[in-house]
Protein backbone atom coordinates (compact mmCIF):
# COMPACT_ATOMS: atom_id res chain seq x y z
CA UNK A 1 0.00 0.00 0.00
CA UNK A 2 1.26 3.23 -0.74
CA UNK A 3 2.41 5.75 1.94
CA UNK A 4 -0.17 8.47 3.09
CA UNK A 5 1.08 11.96 1.85
CA UNK A 6 1.34 14.32 4.79
CA UNK A 7 1.78 18.03 4.60
CA UNK A 8 2.56 19.80 7.34
CA UNK A 9 2.28 24.06 7.79
CA UNK A 10 4.39 26.33 10.05
CA UNK A 11 3.74 30.31 10.69
CA UNK A 12 4.77 31.37 13.73
CA UNK A 13 7.36 29.98 16.19
CA UNK A 14 4.83 28.46 18.35
CA UNK A 15 3.76 26.93 15.58
CA UNK A 16 7.23 24.74 15.18
CA UNK A 17 7.28 23.29 18.59
CA UNK A 18 4.06 21.25 17.67
CA UNK A 19 4.70 20.23 14.22
CA UNK A 20 8.52 19.06 15.34
CA UNK A 21 6.88 16.08 17.67
CA UNK A 22 4.62 14.88 15.00
CA UNK A 23 7.03 14.94 12.20
CA UNK A 24 9.12 13.06 14.20
CA UNK A 25 6.40 10.41 15.15
CA UNK A 26 5.66 10.42 11.70
CA UNK A 27 9.00 9.70 10.38
CA UNK A 28 9.83 6.57 12.92
CA UNK A 29 6.55 5.09 10.76
CA UNK A 30 8.22 6.21 7.45
CA UNK A 31 6.28 3.04 5.78
CA UNK A 32 3.14 4.69 6.33
CA UNK A 33 3.66 8.69 5.71
CA UNK A 34 5.18 10.95 3.44
CA UNK A 35 5.71 14.06 4.89
CA UNK A 36 6.46 17.74 3.47
CA UNK A 37 6.70 20.92 5.39
CA UNK A 38 5.67 24.28 4.13
CA UNK A 39 6.24 27.60 6.39
CA UNK A 40 4.62 30.36 5.34
CA UNK A 41 6.70 33.02 6.79
CA UNK A 42 4.01 34.45 8.48
CA UNK A 43 6.48 35.45 11.53
CA UNK A 44 9.71 35.28 10.23
CA UNK A 45 13.25 36.46 11.64
CA UNK A 46 15.93 34.40 9.85
CA UNK A 47 18.25 34.14 13.17
CA UNK A 48 15.58 33.20 15.59
CA UNK A 49 13.85 30.85 13.16
CA UNK A 50 17.22 29.05 12.59
CA UNK A 51 17.83 28.69 15.97
CA UNK A 52 14.18 26.93 16.68
CA UNK A 53 14.33 24.77 13.80
CA UNK A 54 17.83 23.56 14.84
CA UNK A 55 17.05 23.29 18.15
CA UNK A 56 13.30 21.80 17.62
CA UNK A 57 14.78 19.34 15.10
CA UNK A 58 13.22 20.36 12.24
CA UNK A 59 14.42 19.30 8.82
CA UNK A 60 14.28 22.45 6.37
CA UNK A 61 11.02 23.37 4.93
CA UNK A 62 10.33 22.03 1.53
CA UNK A 63 9.01 25.56 0.63
CA UNK A 64 9.01 28.81 2.11
CA UNK A 65 6.20 31.03 0.97
CA UNK A 66 8.06 34.15 2.40
CA UNK A 67 4.78 36.06 3.07
CA UNK A 68 6.13 38.35 6.17
CA UNK A 69 3.73 40.64 7.92
CA UNK A 70 1.08 42.88 7.10
CA UNK A 71 -2.77 43.53 7.88
CA UNK A 72 -4.46 40.44 8.68
CA UNK A 73 -5.96 40.61 5.38
CA UNK A 74 -3.26 41.31 3.59
CA UNK A 75 -1.18 38.23 5.61
CA UNK A 76 -4.02 36.27 5.19
CA UNK A 77 -5.06 36.86 1.47
CA UNK A 78 -0.86 36.24 0.60
CA UNK A 79 -0.96 32.88 2.24
CA UNK A 80 -3.96 31.66 0.35
CA UNK A 81 -2.57 33.18 -2.62
CA UNK A 82 1.21 31.21 -2.39
CA UNK A 83 -0.32 28.22 -0.68
CA UNK A 84 -2.36 27.00 -3.53
CA UNK A 85 0.27 25.91 -5.58
CA UNK A 86 2.17 23.96 -3.15
CA UNK A 87 -0.78 21.89 -2.54
CA UNK A 88 -0.98 21.42 -6.37
CA UNK A 89 2.70 20.41 -6.29
CA UNK A 90 2.47 17.77 -4.01
CA UNK A 91 -1.28 16.78 -3.91
CA UNK A 92 -1.33 15.05 -0.41
CA UNK A 93 -3.63 12.98 1.18
CA UNK A 94 -3.97 15.54 4.69
CA UNK A 95 -3.02 18.94 5.10
CA UNK A 96 -2.14 19.42 9.42
CA UNK A 97 -2.30 22.94 10.53
CA UNK A 98 -1.69 23.70 13.91
CA UNK A 99 -2.62 26.84 16.78
CA UNK A 100 -4.82 29.58 15.78
CA UNK A 101 -2.67 31.83 13.85
CA UNK A 102 -3.57 33.75 10.08
CA UNK A 103 -1.86 30.58 8.29
CA UNK A 104 -4.27 28.52 9.90
CA UNK A 105 -6.92 29.32 8.90
CA UNK A 106 -5.49 30.11 4.84
CA UNK A 107 -4.22 27.26 4.75
CA UNK A 108 -6.89 25.29 6.19
CA UNK A 109 -9.41 27.47 3.34
CA UNK A 110 -7.50 26.85 0.23
CA UNK A 111 -7.48 23.17 1.09
CA UNK A 112 -10.72 22.53 2.47
CA UNK A 113 -11.69 24.15 -1.14
CA UNK A 114 -9.70 21.86 -3.07
CA UNK A 115 -11.37 18.97 -1.10
CA UNK A 116 -8.07 17.91 0.28
CA UNK A 117 -8.80 16.98 3.85
CA UNK A 118 -7.45 18.89 6.56
CA UNK A 119 -6.51 18.07 10.24
CA UNK A 120 -6.40 21.02 12.80
CA UNK A 121 -4.01 20.51 15.82
CA UNK A 122 -4.88 21.96 19.11
CA UNK A 123 -8.24 22.20 17.99
CA UNK A 124 -11.22 23.11 19.95
CA UNK A 125 -9.99 25.84 22.35
CA UNK A 126 -12.04 28.44 22.57
CA UNK A 127 -11.76 32.36 24.99
CA UNK A 128 -14.73 33.48 24.12
CA UNK A 129 -13.46 36.58 23.06
CA UNK A 130 -13.98 36.94 19.41
CA UNK A 131 -12.19 40.44 19.49
CA UNK A 132 -8.93 38.26 19.40
CA UNK A 133 -8.09 37.42 15.87
CA UNK A 134 -6.93 34.12 17.23
CA UNK A 135 -10.83 33.26 18.22
CA UNK A 136 -12.11 33.82 14.91
CA UNK A 137 -9.33 31.88 13.48
CA UNK A 138 -9.51 28.89 15.51
CA UNK A 139 -13.54 29.07 15.18
CA UNK A 140 -12.84 28.49 11.55
CA UNK A 141 -10.81 26.57 11.31
CA UNK A 142 -12.75 24.09 13.21
CA UNK A 143 -15.71 24.23 11.29
CA UNK A 144 -13.93 23.08 8.05
CA UNK A 145 -11.36 20.97 9.05
CA UNK A 146 -12.30 17.04 9.27
CA UNK A 147 -10.02 15.80 12.20
CA UNK A 148 -9.95 17.98 15.26
CA UNK A 149 -6.97 17.33 17.62
CA UNK A 150 -8.01 18.31 21.27
CA UNK A 151 -5.37 19.19 23.81
CA UNK A 152 -7.89 18.50 26.80
CA UNK A 153 -11.20 17.45 27.56
CA UNK A 154 -12.69 21.06 27.55
CA UNK A 155 -11.73 21.14 23.61
CA UNK A 156 -14.16 18.64 23.12
CA UNK A 157 -16.49 19.43 24.99
CA UNK A 158 -16.59 23.06 23.18
CA UNK A 159 -16.73 21.65 19.88
CA UNK A 160 -19.69 19.28 20.45
CA UNK A 161 -21.72 22.59 22.04
CA UNK A 162 -21.06 24.01 18.92
CA UNK A 163 -22.54 20.67 16.75
CA UNK A 164 -19.42 19.34 15.33
CA UNK A 165 -19.93 15.90 14.23
CA UNK A 166 -18.80 13.49 17.17
CA UNK A 167 -16.89 11.46 14.77
CA UNK A 168 -14.16 14.08 13.59
CA UNK A 169 -13.41 14.63 17.42
CA UNK A 170 -9.81 13.29 19.06
CA UNK A 171 -8.58 14.13 22.28
CA UNK A 172 -5.09 13.27 21.53
CA UNK A 173 -3.01 15.75 24.71
CA UNK A 174 -0.86 18.77 24.38
CA UNK A 175 2.03 18.46 21.59
CA UNK A 176 3.88 21.09 23.19
CA UNK A 177 4.55 18.80 26.11
CA UNK A 178 6.04 16.46 24.06
CA UNK A 179 8.37 19.30 22.85
CA UNK A 180 9.11 20.21 26.60
CA UNK A 181 9.34 16.37 27.27
CA UNK A 182 12.37 15.73 25.33
CA UNK A 183 14.10 19.26 25.23
CA UNK A 184 13.93 19.84 29.14
CA UNK A 185 17.34 17.69 30.07
CA UNK A 186 18.78 19.81 26.73
CA UNK A 187 17.75 23.05 28.06
CA UNK A 188 18.83 22.19 31.93
CA UNK A 189 22.49 21.71 30.45
CA UNK A 190 21.58 25.09 29.41
CA UNK A 191 20.44 26.93 32.67
CA UNK A 192 24.46 28.61 33.14
CA UNK A 193 24.83 29.92 30.29
CA UNK A 194 21.34 31.24 29.65
CA UNK A 195 21.50 33.24 33.31
CA UNK A 196 24.48 34.86 32.00
CA UNK A 197 23.34 35.66 28.27
CA UNK A 198 20.61 37.96 30.53
CA UNK A 199 22.51 38.81 33.29
CA UNK A 200 21.49 37.07 35.93
CA UNK A 201 23.26 35.44 38.80
CA UNK A 202 24.23 31.99 39.25
CA UNK A 203 21.66 30.76 41.71
CA UNK A 204 19.24 34.21 41.80
CA UNK A 205 15.40 34.11 42.21
CA UNK A 206 13.80 35.87 39.65
CA UNK A 207 10.53 36.65 37.73
CA UNK A 208 10.45 35.65 33.61
CA UNK A 209 8.15 37.70 31.41
CA UNK A 210 7.38 37.90 27.84
CA UNK A 211 4.53 40.03 26.44
CA UNK A 212 3.52 39.64 22.51
CA UNK A 213 -0.38 40.34 22.58
CA UNK A 214 -1.07 43.52 20.64
CA UNK A 215 -2.94 44.24 23.34
CA UNK A 216 -0.37 44.83 25.46
CA UNK A 217 2.55 46.01 23.84
CA UNK A 218 1.08 47.96 20.76
CA UNK A 219 -1.17 50.20 23.16
CA UNK A 220 1.65 52.49 24.89
CA UNK A 221 -1.01 52.66 27.66
CA UNK A 222 -1.18 49.32 28.61
CA UNK A 223 2.61 48.84 27.94
CA UNK A 224 3.48 51.45 30.04
CA UNK A 225 1.49 49.67 32.98
CA UNK A 226 2.79 46.54 32.44
CA UNK A 227 6.64 47.89 32.06
CA UNK A 228 6.12 50.13 35.56
CA UNK A 229 4.34 47.01 37.36
CA UNK A 230 7.62 45.42 36.56
CA UNK A 231 9.48 48.19 37.68
CA UNK A 232 8.19 47.88 41.18
CA UNK A 233 9.16 44.40 41.14
CA UNK A 234 12.47 44.91 39.98
CA UNK A 235 13.14 46.51 43.42
CA UNK A 236 12.41 43.25 45.41
CA UNK A 237 13.92 40.45 42.84
CA UNK A 238 15.25 40.67 39.63
CA UNK A 239 13.03 40.19 36.36
CA UNK A 240 14.25 39.17 33.10
CA UNK A 241 11.72 40.45 30.08
CA UNK A 242 13.13 39.18 26.21
CA UNK A 243 11.99 41.80 23.87
CA UNK A 244 11.23 41.68 20.50
CA UNK A 245 12.70 44.20 18.73
CA UNK A 246 9.51 45.56 17.87
CA UNK A 247 8.56 46.15 21.33
CA UNK A 248 11.94 47.02 22.02
CA UNK A 249 11.49 50.12 19.91
CA UNK A 250 7.93 51.28 21.40
CA UNK A 251 9.96 50.96 24.88
CA UNK A 252 12.37 53.42 23.23
CA UNK A 253 9.61 56.26 22.08
CA UNK A 254 7.79 56.21 25.23
CA UNK A 255 10.77 56.72 26.79
CA UNK A 256 10.94 54.77 29.23
CA UNK A 257 13.48 53.97 31.83
CA UNK A 258 14.30 50.49 33.56
CA UNK A 259 14.98 50.01 36.98
CA UNK A 260 18.80 48.32 37.73
CA UNK A 261 17.02 44.80 38.23
CA UNK A 262 14.60 45.34 34.90
CA UNK A 263 16.45 42.75 32.67
CA UNK A 264 15.32 43.74 28.71
CA UNK A 265 16.75 40.95 26.71
CA UNK A 266 17.17 39.69 23.32
CA UNK A 267 14.60 37.21 21.86
CA UNK A 268 15.71 34.03 23.72
CA UNK A 269 15.82 30.38 21.45
CA UNK A 270 13.68 27.66 22.73
CA UNK A 271 16.47 25.89 25.16
CA UNK A 272 17.48 29.05 26.86
CA UNK A 273 14.13 30.13 27.06
CA UNK A 274 12.72 26.63 28.48
CA UNK A 275 15.59 26.46 30.71
CA UNK A 276 14.68 30.12 32.74
CA UNK A 277 10.71 29.19 32.09
CA UNK A 278 11.28 25.79 34.54
CA UNK A 279 14.16 27.61 37.48
CA UNK A 280 11.85 31.12 37.50
CA UNK A 281 10.15 31.87 40.81
CA UNK A 282 6.91 33.14 38.77
CA UNK A 283 6.18 34.18 35.29
CA UNK A 284 4.17 36.78 33.97
CA UNK A 285 3.16 36.29 30.04
CA UNK A 286 0.24 36.90 28.02
CA UNK A 287 1.22 33.32 25.57
CA UNK A 288 -0.84 30.74 25.47
CA UNK A 289 1.90 28.09 24.74
CA UNK A 290 3.88 29.70 27.91
CA UNK A 291 0.95 28.86 30.26
CA UNK A 292 0.37 25.32 29.14
CA UNK A 293 4.70 24.76 30.01
CA UNK A 294 4.09 26.60 33.37
CA UNK A 295 1.54 24.00 34.27
CA UNK A 296 3.22 21.32 33.22
CA UNK A 297 6.52 22.25 34.99
CA UNK A 298 4.72 23.43 38.26
CA UNK A 299 5.57 27.23 37.64
CA UNK A 300 3.57 29.97 39.45
CA UNK A 301 2.18 31.94 36.13
CA UNK A 302 0.27 34.70 35.81
CA UNK A 303 -1.72 35.80 32.52
CA UNK A 304 -1.72 39.57 31.46
CA UNK A 305 -5.03 38.73 29.78
CA UNK A 306 -9.05 39.59 30.57
CA UNK A 307 -9.48 35.58 29.74
CA UNK A 308 -7.83 32.95 28.45
CA UNK A 309 -8.28 29.66 25.62
CA UNK A 310 -6.53 26.78 28.26
CA UNK A 311 -9.07 27.21 31.27
CA UNK A 312 -7.83 24.21 32.22
CA UNK A 313 -4.14 25.72 33.02
CA UNK A 314 -6.26 27.68 35.64
CA UNK A 315 -8.77 24.13 36.99
CA UNK A 316 -5.84 22.32 37.01
CA UNK A 317 -2.54 24.19 36.93
CA UNK A 318 -0.68 27.00 38.48
CA UNK A 319 -1.98 29.59 36.31
CA UNK A 320 -4.51 32.85 37.24
CA UNK A 321 -5.79 35.95 35.30
CA UNK A 322 -4.51 39.11 35.86
CA UNK A 323 -5.41 42.53 34.61
CA UNK A 324 -2.59 44.46 32.51
CA UNK A 325 -2.61 47.22 35.06
CA UNK A 326 0.56 47.72 37.37
CA UNK A 327 -1.31 48.03 40.63
CA UNK A 328 -3.25 44.43 39.70
CA UNK A 329 0.34 42.86 38.30
CA UNK A 330 2.31 44.18 41.49
CA UNK A 331 -0.40 42.96 43.68
CA UNK A 332 -1.05 39.52 42.21
CA UNK A 333 2.90 38.89 42.04
CA UNK A 334 3.30 39.26 45.34
CA UNK A 335 0.81 36.87 46.30
CA UNK A 336 1.63 34.55 44.08
CA UNK A 337 5.25 34.54 45.07
CA UNK A 338 4.23 34.30 48.85
CA UNK A 339 2.84 30.92 48.64
CA UNK A 340 3.58 27.36 47.54
CA UNK A 341 1.51 26.56 43.81
CA UNK A 342 -0.52 23.15 43.59
CA UNK A 343 -0.51 21.44 40.24
CA UNK A 344 -2.07 19.06 38.50
CA UNK A 345 -1.24 17.88 34.73
CA UNK A 346 -4.04 17.58 32.21
CA UNK A 347 -4.63 13.83 31.09
CA UNK A 348 -3.03 12.88 28.06
CA UNK A 349 0.06 15.64 28.72
CA UNK A 350 2.93 12.99 28.44
CA UNK A 351 5.33 13.60 25.77
CA UNK A 352 3.61 11.31 23.93
CA UNK A 353 0.88 13.09 21.67
CA UNK A 354 2.34 12.81 18.69
CA UNK A 355 2.77 8.71 18.67
CA UNK A 356 -0.77 9.03 19.36
CA UNK A 357 -1.94 10.81 16.55
CA UNK A 358 0.80 9.27 14.11
CA UNK A 359 -1.21 5.99 15.17
CA UNK A 360 -4.16 7.63 14.36
CA UNK A 361 -3.36 8.41 11.12
CA UNK A 362 -1.77 5.50 10.33
CA UNK A 363 -5.12 3.60 10.66
CA UNK A 364 -7.21 5.63 8.48
CA UNK A 365 -8.10 4.78 5.13
CA UNK A 366 -6.34 6.85 2.43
Amino acid sequence: MSRKKILHVVGARPNFMKIAPLMAAMAGRSGDFEQFLVHTGQHYDEAMSDVFFRELGLPRPDVNLDVGSGSHAQQTAQVMLRFEPALLEFRPDWVIVPGDVNSTIACALVAAKMEIRVAHLEAGLRSFDRTMPEEINRVLTDHISDALLTPSADGDENLRREGVDGSKIHLVGNIMIDSLVRLLPHAMEREGEARRAVGLGEREPFLLATMHRPSNVDRPENLIEILSALNEIARELPVVMPVHPRTRQRIGEMKFTPAEKLLLAAPLGYLDFLALESKAALVLTDSGGVQEETTFLGIACLTARPNTERPVTISMGTNELVASGCGAIVEAARRKLGRRVESRRPPLWDGRTGERIAELFAGWAR
